[in-house]
């Protein structure tokens, strides 16, 4: 019913940037937050970055100052801006967001895209 289709994953030199886009479609009325985590091997997804509805952002503190994280409401699309890429950032990243299906629905549901793979390497 609800589809987040995430692009922009590439192998980036240290250093680097990298811009990750992701496009919420379907049966939408309304979007809360939106976000993006990421997954190393081995580790725990983590939260990398969130923007709520009204554009309020949080950012893990490990890339504070580096990502920014942004969203264009009418394309329902979320993008995260990597500049100053650093090998501990190699890892999947995913897409989130909460989505209200239906006006009288009172909870929004949580969505999650496929993953895109960002690799930091020389």
């Amino acid at each position: 019913q609800v589809q987040l289709v995430e692009s922009g994953g590439d192998l980036v030199q240290p250093g680097g940037s990298l811009r990750l886009s992701c496009a919420a479609s379907g049966r939408i009325f309304s979007v809360n937050a939106m976000a993006w985590y990421r997954q190393a091997p081995g580790k725990q997804r983590e939260l990398v970055a969130r923007i709520t509805n009204s554009g309020s952002t949080n950012f893990a503190d490990s890339v504070k100052g580096r990502f920014t994280i942004s969203r264009d409401d009418p394309k329902n699309t979320v993008y995260l801006q990597m500049n100053s890429l650093k090998p501990e950032d190699t890892a999947v990243y995913y897409c989130n967001a909460g989505i209200k299906e239906y006006p009288w629905h009172t909870a929004f549901r949580d969505y999650w895209g496929q993953g895109t793979q960002v690799t930091v390497s020389s």
